[in-house]
């Protein structure tokens, strides 16, 4: 029997001497490799925390204390030690537990996570609640990387916290990595702090002998805190960012050696007041393969876990979406040196980085700042550059503000490319890119675009760096396109708010916005010619408002298809439309429904929204009949 297999809860770790902590991270670390190696999860940022999970687990009183992981891509290992070992081989599929904290799947998840920069918000909320309720020895602990430190909603928490007396710990997983490495000022600033070896050998031989017990040293806390402000001074090249906020800092340590971590989390745990502890860990530890390429090993596919060595992939004659997208921006860049690609801090999973290895000065990745990435896309567009700012759809829905009123309403030509748009499987509610073109729709200047195969892509990512196109949305899937080798065909300007009609007919017309629109085309060889007449109608903003009245005017049933919401999505547009114009038509609309949607595979949740090539089947027979 493993260690790992004795315990099922916090409290069995808590039996164990702490000399046994490192077998457990082996262990842990382990199961992680060998259900990720058949059931592909976020390798890499889980590995690289087991032993900072460990030590928590041991030291803190969960579930009483608030622990919070910020993204939740490293939070397999607490899920292994909070009872879910077993439910773990289904993590992200259909009906198993989820790939990230959910506070509906267990009372050990603090808090639910999925986007960046959020964790040191709640943590204080969580330790001002504490603070209120009289219980203020209970631990509220946030767990942030250094990548998603550089989000804005990590500083104004900062800001916040330390003015506060709120009895928190921030852990700052120091791996200089997000899902690239990471780049910019604050990536530097911690290099600084860890480099400055004399400055922190000093410090832990301060730390190391102050008695905590003692009253002397409680008298001389003040003295001390000059004596480190006075080692900062000389040792390192700026004053200490965090302190500067007024949060006590400590580190940075190595985020790697438990039983260290255990000791040291031991004492600060009995520290009151906002305080942060800096640990440097390295992605994919102690996993060869996932060390040595830590962006290939964020998320990878099936692998062997003896060796590392992913597994072969089923074939596919055609790219995916975001490479059509990385391909297309570096030609189009080639022809117009106005356009700059902008990107978030995901320039490997967008394909920006095809632009970027051929043209770096004109390549951004700003960091996760998704608020900050689309007002200096602004801002660049406002002196002539024609800004590519490429976002996952879901991320996209943290810059709304920055959209209407950095973009929209100065009329700028920034080209948003929302990718990851519509259900993208396992990643699950927080990640499913389905609320963009209802978020969109209605802001005034806007063009919302959505293409049906990669030639469209192609086409509307030309048209939009035209003269005068003014705020660009183009949003398409994760995932493969359809064309194999003949995507790339000559560019050709579209004519903005036209539909295209890709199949004629008599009985029913079936419109589609977006890829939804190649289920159709396979579905409609089913039926009798000339009964199904098929619309791809490409932009919904603006709606192509002369298509509609010919298919109001001639089908008493028209059926809406989208990879998105119906409220608020092509099917709200569709209705709106109707009523303007008094028409009678019955309208069948199919999507996303008015409800957050859980993990599994794409198929599986198209089957459960009831827009997969069956549902849409069995819609337009029931129509016709």
């Amino acid at each position: 029997m493993s260690i790992i297999d004795t315990i099922n809860t916090p409290a069995d770790l808590k039996k164990l001497p702490i000399e046994k902590l490192p077998e457990v991270c082996d262990a842990v670390r382990q199961t992680i490799i060998d259900d990720c190696a058949m059931n592909p999860g976020h390798v890499g940022s889980s590995l690289g925390v087991v032993e900072l999970t460990v030590a928590l687990h041991y030291v803190l009183d969960l579930p009483y204390d608030n622990l919070i992981w910020d993204v939740g891509h490293q939070s397999y290992a607490h899920k292994i030690l909070t009872g879910r070992r077993e439910q773990f081989k289904n993590k992200r599929k259909k009906g198993g537990i989820s790939g990230f904290p959910k506070i509906e799947e267990s009372e050990y998840d603090s808090f639910g996570t999925g986007h960046s920069s959020t964790s040191i918000s709640a943590a204080l909320g969580m330790a001002e609640a504490a603070r209120l309720c009289g219980e203020e020895k209970r631990q509220s602990v946030a767990v942030i990387g250094d990548g998603s430190m550089t989000g804005g909603m990590a500083f104004e928490a900062l800001n916040n916290a330390g003015t506060s007396k709120a009895n928190m710990l921030i852990i700052l997983n120091d791996n200089n990595m997000a899902i690239d490495p990471n780049v910019g000022g604050l990536k530097d600033y911690l290099l600084d702090i860890t480099a400055s070896q004399a400055y922190n050998r000093i410090k832990h031989r301060v730390w190391n002998s102050m008695n905590k017990k003692s009253k002397l040293m409680l008298r001389m806390r003040g003295s001390i805190k000059k004596f480190y402000n006075g080692l900062k001074a000389l040792f390192l090249k700026h004053s200490n960012l965090f302190e500067s906020f007024g949060v006590r800092y400590f580190g940075p340590t190595d985020g790697h050696d438990v039983i260290r971590l255990v000791k040291i989390l031991q004492r600060l745990t009995k520290l009151n007041g906002p305080k942060l502890l800096h640990c440097i860990t390295i992605k994919g530890y102690g996993f060869e393969a996932a060390e040595e390429k830590p962006t290939l090993w964020h998320s990878p596919s099936r692998f062997d876990p003896a060796n590392g060595e992913l597994l072969p992939e089923p074939e596919n004659e055609s790219l995916k979406f975001q490479d059509v997208f990385g391909e297309t921006i570096l030609e189009l860049a080639q022809q117009n040196k106005k356009i700059v690609g902008i990107t978030p801090a995901m320039p490997t999973g967008c394909s920006l980085n095809i632009m970027m290895k051929a043209m770096p000065e004109r390549c951004y990745d700003v960091g996760i700042a998704e608020q900050h990435a689309v007002t200096f896309s602004a801002g660049l567009a406002a002196k002539g550059m024609i800004p590519f700012c490429n976002i996952y759809s879901s991320f996209m829905q943290r810059a709304y503000d920055q959209i209407i009123h950095d973009i929209a309403l100065q009329k700028l030509n920034v080209v948003l490319c929302q990718d990851r748009g519509g259900l993208v499987g396992s990643d699950g509610a927080t990640h499913h890119g389905v609320f963009d073109l209802a978020i969109l729709q209605h802001i005034p200047n806007m063009t919302i675009a959505a293409p049906m195969n990669e030639s469209e892509l192609r086409n509307m990512m030309y048209t939009a760096q035209l003269p005068d196109m003014g705020p660009f949305s183009i949003r398409y899937p994760r995932g493969y396109g359809f064309m194999g080798k003949e995507w790339r065909t000559p560019f050709q300007q579209l004519e903005i708010g036209k539909a295209r009609c890709v199949s004629e007919g008599k009985k029913i017309a079936v419109l589609t916005l977006g890829t939804t629109g190649h289920d159709v085309t396979k579905i409609i060889d089913k039926f009798n010619p000339g009964d199904i007449a098929h619309y791809d109608m490409r932009f919904l903003k603006p709606v192509d408002t002369e298509t509609l009245h010919s298919v109001f005017k001639n089908f008493n049933t028209i059926i809406t298809v989208e990879d998105g919401t119906i409220t608020g999505g092509l099917a709200g547009c569709v209705a709106t439309f109707k009523s303007e114009h008094n028409y009678s038509a019955r309208i069948i609309s199919l999507g996303v429904p008015d409800k957050f949607i859980s993990h599994g595979t794409v198929s599986e949740l198209k089957a459960e929204c009831k827009f997969d090539r069956t549902a849409i089947e069995n819609a337009i027979r029931k129509a016709i009949d």
